[in-house]
Parts: structure tokens; C-alpha cells; sequence
């Protein structure tokens, strides 16, 4: 019988953070917070693909069981947070991956945050309206 090795990576992006857990061999099951890929997303194939997107390019879509655990944050960051996890871990089992996902940008994270509110402004930027009178 052959031994399941298991990698482990973090993704994340925004407020959400995703942990995932990469074991093979596999069948090509994703399985995210416990429930199937497709009923996570509740079959919203935009929030799907990004998640699948680096398997799609390293052509290993059903050679690994992705088991993800992720929180925080919108469903868009929380599915981009699962695409820099996977990527991560499929650098992990094979160096030869690194180009590919680094041509796409699937290796680097995404800095940008949401800008906080600053005391005596309306938001982040917004100023309260000024009158002269």
C-alpha cells in the first residue's frame, strides 16, 4: 500500500485566512469547511475556478485530495486566500511547479487591505462637508 504524505500551507488575502491541507496520492477531492467544493461556493463557478486554477495549470487536478479550512473575510477573499494556499502547497510537493505558478502571480500574496476609518472624517477618505457660514 502506498503512503499518503500530507502538505500543509497558508493562504491569505484581505481579512480570511485559509489553511490547506494537501494530501496525495489522491482522487481530486476538495472538500472546503467540510463540504464539497461546488456546495461551499453553492455552485458559483466564479468563485470556483480561482480555486482550481493553479491544479488547472500544473495539471494535477485529480492527483490530490485538498482538505481546506478557511475564515474570515468576503467569499472573494476567501477563495483567493484558498488559491495562494493551494498554490503554496503544490511549490511544496513539486519544485518543478514554481515556474508556472509564478508566471500566473499564484505564489505572491496580495497586499492590499481595506484603508481603516480615520477619527473626524465621514470614512477612510471622505471629509464632512465644509461651510463657510
Amino acid at each position: 500500500m502506498t503512503e499518503i504524505k500530507t502538505i500543509w500551507a497558508t493562504g491569505r488575502r484581505k481579512t480570511s485566512t485559509a489553511r490547506v491541507r494537501l494530501l496525495f496520492p489522491g482522487q481530486g477531492k476538495i472538500v472546503i469547511n467540510r463540504e464539497p467544493v461546488k456546495n461551499y461556493f453553492s455552485g458559483q463557478e466564479r468563485y470556483v475556478h480561482p480555486c482550481l486554477l493553479p491544479l488547472e495549470l500544473t495539471n494535477s487536478l485529480n492527483n490530490y485530495d485538498i482538505y481546506v479550512n478557511v475564515s474570515g473575510g468576503g467569499i472573494n477573499g476567501q477563495a483567493e486566500a484558498m488559491r495562494l494556499g493551494i498554490s503554496r502547497a503544490l511549490a511544496r510537493v513539486d519544485p518543478a511547479f514554481v515556474p508556472v505558478l509564478r508566471e500566473r502571480g499564484l505564489l505572491k500574496r496580495d497586499p492590499r487591505m481595506v484603508e481603516r476609518k480615520k477619527y473626524g472624517q465621514a470614512k477612510a477618505r471622505k471629509r464632512f462637508q465644509w461651510t463657510k457660514r
